[in-house]
């Protein structure tokens, strides 16, 4: 199955660079990178160690509902290109573990899909989730809770 791989939308990391508010109404922070583990949610690629981020309470859909999770996010502070692919970036691989699940067409979560998995096993684990149609999309976070990105069928629009 062919996958489509993106970060947040352009117009949402733009509003929250130039100091929109976050999904818990708040300006985002502006920290230093720490370690090798500070992914951009936007372009999909690590922040430098020492550089500056945003860190910020996001929520992956479109509206507010019983099941629209938060969480933590890092982003670039100047601009990057939004990540969109057939593939998950190869840092993907050191999520170990992380969590998927897919979600139906009114944004709720189905339940049956989730899986906690390793990170060389996230592709096969979207494209099994996805192998059901009533699935509309997978996200997936680290083992912290924290959104990483969407994964669409390939002939899907996000």
């Amino acid at each position: 199955m062919a996958l489509r791989v993106s970060g947040i939308s352009t117009a949402a990391f733009n509003q929250l660079r130039e100091g929109g508010a976050d999904a818990n109404g708040q300006r985002p922070l502006v920290r230093a990178a720490e370690g090798a583990a500070n992914p951009c949610r936007h372009c999909l690629q690590l922040i430098a160690p020492g550089a500056d981020k945003l860190v910020l309470n996001y929520r992956p859909f479109p509206r507010a509902q019983p099941y629209a999770e938060t969480g933590p996010i890092f982003l670039h502070t100047g601009v990057c290109t939004r990540y969109e692919g057939a593939d998950l970036p190869a840092w993907f691989q050191f999520l170990d573990p992380a969590a998927v699940r897919g979600y139906d067409c009114e944004d709720w979560i189905r339940y049956e899909t989730g899986q906690i998995v390793r990170g060389a096993d996230l592709k096969d684990a979207c494209e099994s989730i996805l192998n059901d149609t009533a699935i509309a999309y997978v996200h997936i976070r680290s083992k912290f809770g924290c959104f990483q990105c969407r994964v669409d069928r390939a002939s899907a629009a996000s």
